[in-house]
């Protein structure tokens, strides 16, 4: 058995412990990211946008199926699933034909569901959910790869970029270099000169950068999201600019120092406010999320002030605190000896923080 089918099988092995802990006889997953979680990484994605796939995964005490339409199944089937699965695949425009097959391989009974159908699915458990968020070695493995590369992308975009360009031709650079590694650019944000300091989620525009940028990446493969985010200067940044780029730095490091396993994401969420006051910034919680979680979704759960789910070793998160015009992001992983930081690309300049490397701006002369 190769290693991505002992993952499935790992996987199939909680996936049944969540049947039996609610007496349920199947358990049906559509989401892109649970998909892509319960079948080591493959992709059901085909329009980039949508949260549910062109296929979902069905488990049973005794068995475990893709369920697809005919136009997908021999791709999928040849490009995409571990062999731990068996395959169903109704006519597209029969969609009956596949709830029918479900209802005879569960018995008629009890189903959980990622996005269960109202009144007559119930929703997984909180157990299953954790799985999900904590990372494995053949996951970790992925994503340290994905990482890599996705911040690779960032420094061959950002070095090239000109002032001149149009955000638009930022954002396009961005998602060319994703999809020549075989990523998704799930997210390509962008911010010119004079819409950085306005705006913290700049969706590109055809305005030109000018001076200075901001590109952000939320990239997929997999099903993982590595999420970055680097700022280029045409020229030495401004002294004020420095100041909130530094500030920001120091900002991060603080709520960097306070992650361990067991600790709750509200409490991050509250740190992150008070170290904020402290550098003089009093509203800067209130004008953007601040991140959390991340994994198989940009973010699995968003820290604001009543989430109490806990960090755990083998999570990985995205913090991305910002100030007008300054914003630091990166993807890190909590393992037992620390954070490790999976979209580095020691190739940007950078300097240490609180005894970790962090990104600076990078100035083009």
């Amino acid at each position: 058995m190769n290693q991505l089918s002992e993952e499935v099988s790992q996987k199939l092995e909680l996936i049944r412990n969540a049947l039996t802990e609610a007496e349920a006889q199947g358990l049906r997953l559509r989401g892109t990211d649970w998909f892509a979680w319960a079948t080591a990484g493959a992709s059901s994605t085909v329009l980039l946008t949508a949260e549910t796939g062109i296929a979902e995964v069905l488990v049973t005490a005794e068995d475990a199926w893709i369920l697809t339409d005919e136009i997908e199944a021999q791709r999928l089937k040849d490009e995409e699933i571990p062999e731990n699965f068996q395959h169903y695949a109704n006519p597209w425009a029969d969609a009956a034909a596949r709830e029918s097959f479900v209802q005879q391989a569960t018995n008629g009974g009890k189903i959980l569901s990622d996005r269960p159908i109202p009144h007559v699915e119930k929703r997984l458990p909180a157990s299953l959910q954790q799985h999900k968020r904590t990372l494995i070695p053949s996951e970790l493995e992925r994503y340290r790869q994905l990482g890599r590369q996705a911040s690779e992308a960032m420094t061959e975009v950002l070095k090239a970029a000109k002032p001149d360009w149009t955000e638009y031709q930022l954002a396009g650079a961005g998602a060319e270099a994703l999809w020549a590694r075989g990523i998704h650019p799930a997210l390509t944000l962008v911010a010119g000169e004079r819409r950085l300091p306005l705006y913290r989620h700049a969706t590109a525009t055809g305005e030109e950068i000018g001076r200075q940028a901001m590109l952000v990446f939320c990239a997929r493969r997999h099903g993982l999201y590595a999420n970055l985010t680097r700022f280029v200067s045409f020229g030495t940044l401004s002294e004020q600019s420095a100041k909130l780029h530094g500030d920001v730095r120091q900002i991060e490091a603080e709520v960097l120092d306070f992650l361990k396993p067991g600790i709750a994401l509200n409490a991050v969420y509250d740190t992150l406010a008070d170290v904020y006051q402290r550098h003089g910034y009093h509203n800067a919680i209130r004008q953007h999320h601040q991140g959390g979680t991340t994994g198989y979704l940009a973010r699995e759960v968003v820290a604001n002030p009543t989430t109490n789910d806990t960090l755990e070793e083998n999570m990985a998160v995205a913090w991305n605190p910002s100030l007008p015009g300054a914003k630091i992001e990166d993807t890190f992983v909590l393992l037992k000896d620390g954070l490790e930081n999976l979209t580095f690309d020691p190739n940007f300049p950078n300097v240490e923080v609180a005894g970790r490397l962090r990104a600076l701006p990078l100035e083009i002369a």
